[in-house]
This record gives structure tokens, C-alpha cells and sequence, in this order.
């Protein structure tokens, strides 16, 4: 019988024939945690368990507060590095290499076929190579440490056939917000989102990351996109596992089709206060305090070059401030190899070090009341940078440039 991708990750898992509905136990290729989800996932191991499963398929970066930004953060820290020392777990980033969930796939740990978990609900990112990824709760995490394994409802698929060619300075992150708002914030619950069709076969993989990352903010499970030869040539210096690739029948009976032309998409925002609330940016006038530049989402190489290509020559309005932070130490060098660093700080904007930044509103770069931020990152909710009483746009890194130089929400009108 015809099955999709996610049906067929989970039939090699399991060896058996699973179809979506089915409850199934599932054995965990890759468990991933971070300083602010970890701790508690730890204290529950301690809880059922001494000795993981296996410490060479356990990955802890520290990402979201860091450096420790309080006395709280700096102990969750030591808890942390006590365990992984311990518990003799190799695939440990601490304060100086990136988010989590760009790391992951640039050093190497995530391959096609897998089944990757994550107590972070962007984990879902990592389906842009093929792999069946997703995010759980601590408590969860727990078990998976103790076993290796976790229980899934293996989830029905909604594909996504995108084509037609994108207008200049329209991105991914333009796509997954108009399909967010044309969804909504449920309108894809525990399924699996798969894009596919041209227009996804001619984008880059940083473009299919943020396509996946984001699904979880229409309710999907995860992000879930067909290994090509794009895929296999990210992964040529990168990984050195053995690996499965598994592609979706189309006429699988579980799958509904919903077919995207992008050929008259323009760039789009994401208005206040929350994901679904997607409008284009021509419709939106708004003066700013403040431009974020980094995350997850858009915290890559391709999309500072986006953004150094607009900034170059010109200067970040008088009363905006914007944070430059990228994903990752590898996307920190080339940006400074590469000269984009220089240019985001001649043109007045604060370079950090690789984090998460102000996504959580736990760390740096918070917003203050009555302010308004434009960000890059994928979530707008009330209080998510900061004060309740703030404001979060949320748009493409191009936006997010011409927005930081005119003052106010902007179509990019260069290059």
C-alpha cells in the first residue's frame, strides 16, 4: 500500500507496517536537549534511570542562555556539564557554538530517515533532511535517556506542493508565513507538513529549514522535506553516518494535497500577537524600536548576506537599535570572513555571539513596554521578547533590513 514519508520512517523504526492513526513505541536515533529544557529532563532521568542508553546519541548544546545571564542560568549550567561528564556524553556544545537547531544538522548529527527528538518544539526543523523530527516534553526526554524509545501517534500528512518562480526579495520565510496564515495556528494539528513541487526543489536547504521550522506554528507535528541531491550535498562534508531515504507516495491514502503558486507572492509580515496573522507587508505601516536579525528561523549565512546586501552603505534609523546574532559559530566566522560583520557595524547595528538571543525573551535584547519589535524568529506571541505591552512583527531577513534603515515597516526596495 502507498505511504507516505512519515509512514515509512516509522515501518522502518518499528519493523512492522504502520499507517497513520496507529500508537506505536519507536526506537529514538537522536535526543536532543538544551540548558533551559534540560534540567529538568535530567532530575527526571535521575528519577528512573543512573546510565543513558546510549551517550553517543544524546546531543546537549547551550544556546538559550548564554553566557549565564543569571545565577539561576549559571547553575542550570553546572547541573548540566556535571551530567554530561558523567554520563560520558561526547556531543556536548557549550556556551560558544550556536542554536541547537542549526547545529545539529552542520556538525553532522542529523542524516535522511532518522527519527530525531528534541525537548524544544522547533526540533522540527531538522525534517528539511529528511528526517522525521520533532519536539517532546521534558519528562519525555526522561525516557528516552533511560530507553531509547517513546511512543508517537504516527500523524497523517499534509503536503504542501509549492510552485512557480518567487519575485525578487520573497524568501521561505515569506512562503511559510503566507501558508500560516492562510492554515492558521491549527489548521495542520499533529500532522505532518511536507513541502514539496518545483519551488521547494530550487531552493537552498537554509530556505527549506525555515520552511520546516516553522511548521509547528500551523500545529504540525513536523516539517518533513524529500531528500534530493541538494540535501545529499549539504551532508557530503558534514555527516558520516549511514543513512535511509525515504519519499512520500503521493497517492497515499493519508496524505492531503494542497497545491501553493507562489508567482504573485510578496513579501509578508506576521502582525501582533500572533503567527496566523499574516498580512503583506504593503498593507502594514509601523514605526520601529527595534530589528532582530538571527534565530533558527533566519540566524543563517544565506540570510545575513540577505541582509548585509541592503545595509551595505547605509545607516540603521536614528532611534532603532538592531541585534545581529548569528545561528551559529560556523555562520559567526564566514560572516566575519566574508566581511558582513563590518558592514552591520558601520551601519550601527550590535553584533552578539551565537544564541537565541531575544526569540525567548529570556536573554538579551528584550523589548520594553509600548516598544515594537521586527523580527526574524518565528513567534510573535504577547510577551515573547519582553513586556506584555510590546509589539512583534515577525518577517523575512530583507524586510527586516530595509525595515531597520527607513525606521518603519518596509517593502526591501534594493536589489
Amino acid at each position: 500500500m502507498p505511504k507516505t514519508m512519515s509512514e515509512k520512517i516509522f515501518s522502518n523504526s518499528t519493523n512492522d507496517n504502520v499507517e497513520s492513526g496507529d500508537i506505536v513505541v519507536a526506537n529514538v536515533d537522536l535526543a536532543m536537549t538544551h540548558d533551559l529544557t534540560g534540567p529538568l529532563s535530567i532530575k527526571s532521568f535521575y528519577e528512573i534511570g543512573k546510565k543513558v542508553w546510549d551517550p553517543d546519541r544524546i546531543v546537549i548544546p547551550f544556546d538559550h542562555q548564554v553566557p549565564a545571564d543569571s545565577l539561576e542560568a549559571a547553575d542550570n549550567h553546572i547541573l548540566m556539564r556535571k551530567f554530561v561528564k558523567e554520563q560520558s556524553i561526547k556531543n556536548f556544545y557549550d556556551v560558544n557554538q550556536g542554536v541547537c537547531h542549526q547545529i545539529l544538522p552542520e556538525l553532522g548529527h542529523v542524516v535522511p530517515g532518522e527519527i530525531i527528538v528534541g525537548t524544544d518544539s522547533h526540533t522540527c526543523t531538522h525534517g528539511a533532511l529528511g528526517a522525521f523530527s520533532t519536539g517532546i516534553g521534558s519528562t519525555d526526554m526522561a525516557m528516552v535517556f533511560a530507553t531509547g524509545k517513546l511512543w508517537f501517534k504516527v500523524p497523517e500528512t499534509i503536503y504542501f506542493n509549492v510552485n512557480g518562480e518567487l519575485k525578487n526579495n520573497v524568501y521561505g520565510k515569506d512562503l511559510i508565513l503566507n501558508i500560516i496564515g492562510k492554515i492558521g495556528a491549527d489548521g495542520a494539528s499533529y500532522k505532518a507538513c511536507e513541502f514539496g513541487g518545483e519551488t521547494i526543489k530550487n531552493m537552498g536547504i537554509s530556505d527549506r529549514m525555515v520552511l520546516c521550522n516553522m511548521a509547528i506554528e500551523m500545529g504540525g507535528k513536523t516539517g518533513l522535506i524529500e531528500t534530493d541531491e541538494k540535501t545529499l550535498n549539504y551532508l557530503k562534508n558534514r555527516a558520516n553516518k549511514k543513512f535511509k531515504i525515504f519519499k512520500t507516495d503521493l497517492d497515499a491514502p493519508s496524505l492531503e494535497e494542497i497545491h501553493v503558486d507562489v508567482s504573485e507572492l510578496e513579501p509578508q509580515i506576521a502582525c501582533p500577537h500572533n503567527v496566523d496573522n499574516v498580512k503583506p507587508v504593503s498593507e502594514v505601516d509601523s514605526e520601529i524600536d527595534q530589528v532582530f536579525l538571527g534565530s533558527c528561523t533566519n540566524g543563517r549565512i544565506e540570510d545575513l548576506r540577505i541582509a548585509a546586501k541592503i545595509l551595505k552603505g547605509d545607516k540603521i534609523a536614528n532611534g532603532v537599535r538592531m541585534l545581529v546574532i548569528p545561528a551559529s559559530k560556523e555562520v559567526y566566522t564566514k560572516a566575519l570572513d566574508e566581511g558582513l560583520t563590518k558592514i552591520f557595524v558601520d551601519s550601527g547595528a550590535l553584533v552578539c555571539n551565537p544564541c537565541c538571543g531575544p526569540c525567548l525573551g529570556g536573554h538579551i535584547g528584550l523589548i520594553g513596554p509600548g516598544e515594537i519589535s521586527l523580527s526574524t524568529s518565528n513567534r510573535n506571541f504577547k510577551g515573547r521578547q519582553g513586556s506584555p505591552d510590546g509589539k512583534v512583527y515577525l518577517s523575512s531577513p530583507a524586510v527586516a533590513a530595509t525595515s531597520a534603515i527607513k525606521g518603519r515597516i518596509s517593502i526591501p526596495d534594493k536589489y
